[in-house]
């Protein structure tokens, strides 16, 4: 029996060809959390999300900056992604009352288990076609193309627990795929090694996305392992940095407006693990 007082929401419609959810066969991720003048988060997530406001952690906004690489399986073949969402950490003003006060650090150790507090993408810069198409209809993920260059911690690499990513500015060419890579919009450096860690569940994380008739939608990402969080002091907080290369690039306007002063105050990332290994072959003697 439907509820009397329900709104009856239809659900938002599921683009074709697409399907969901959407699996991911393998995610590394790495995101930076920063705490700012609420002022200008909240007059910029007005402007794209109307119906969000800004959480306040001790009267300062969150700015979260993650960078996601993944990969999926389909039917006929498959897909790497590359991108980087800028968000704000918001919830719908409609459901305020019903949020616990919470500080950053219990934020980031996933103690908001309503899911309210969520990320209000601002900007998602992303260098495959499909993922761009598939956020923004099916999402309303506010994406557009880049192109990155990524070094981060891997088992096929040297030991060591730092990322360097480099987004480069893109387009759509005539046939639809995504250019070249153009001139560099900003670069993200954590310098992990030696920071202590704790495995926290963050997941799931709430997605909200704004239609362009102005409806809100949520949507959520669960992840099948724990984050790996690192709180920052002000020691520690210059191991990560931000650099906004292009300063007259949309997303880095934003950023220079959110971010002026502030420091990095966490850092979380999640890895899959390998699932298979090629080892070091041996060789067979010859017969005597």
């Amino acid at each position: 029996m439907t509820d009397a007082s329900s709104p009856n929401l239809p659900l938002p419609p599921i683009t074709e060809p697409f399907l969901l959810p959407f699996h991911y066969g393998a995610l590394h991720t790495v995101g930076i959390d920063y705490l700012v003048d609420p002022e200008p988060a909240e007059k910029i997530l007005g402007r794209v999300h109307p119906r969000l406001t800004s959480a306040l952690f001790d009267g300062r906004a969150c700015v979260s900056i993650n960078y996601q690489l993944y990969f999926a399986q389909y039917a006929g073949g498959s897909g790497i992604t590359e991108e980087i969402e800028i968000s704000i950490i918001a919830y719908p003003r409609s459901e305020e009352h019903r949020l616990a006060a919470l500080t950053y650090a219990d934020y980031a150790r996933g103690v908001d288990q309503s899911k309210l507090l969520g990320i209000g993408r601002i900007h998602v810069l992303c260098d495959n076609q499909i993922a761009i198409e598939a956020g923004t209809k099916l999402f309303a993920e506010p994406k557009r193309p880049a192109r990155f260059t990524a070094a981060m911690p891997s088992p096929n690499g040297p030991e060591g627990e730092s990322w360097q990513i480099t987004c480069f500015d893109a387009d759509f060419t005539a046939d639809g795929s995504i250019g070249a890579p153009g001139d560099p919009i900003l670069v993200l450096n954590a310098r992990l090694d030696g920071l202590p860690a704790a495995e926290v569940n963050h997941a799931p994380i709430t997605g909200y996305g704004t239609e362009p008739a102005g409806r809100l939608l949520a949507g959520s990402l669960n992840v099948y392992q724990p984050h790996r969080l690192r709180l920052l002091d002000p020691d520690t907080a210059d191991r990560v940095t931000v650099e906004l290369v292009d300063p007259g690039a949309p997303a880095c306007v934003d950023l220079a407006a959110l971010l002026d002063g502030a420091s990095a105050v966490g850092v979380w990332s999640v890895q899959s693990p390998p699932v298979a290994a090629h080892n070091r072959p041996y060789y067979i003697p010859e017969q005597s």
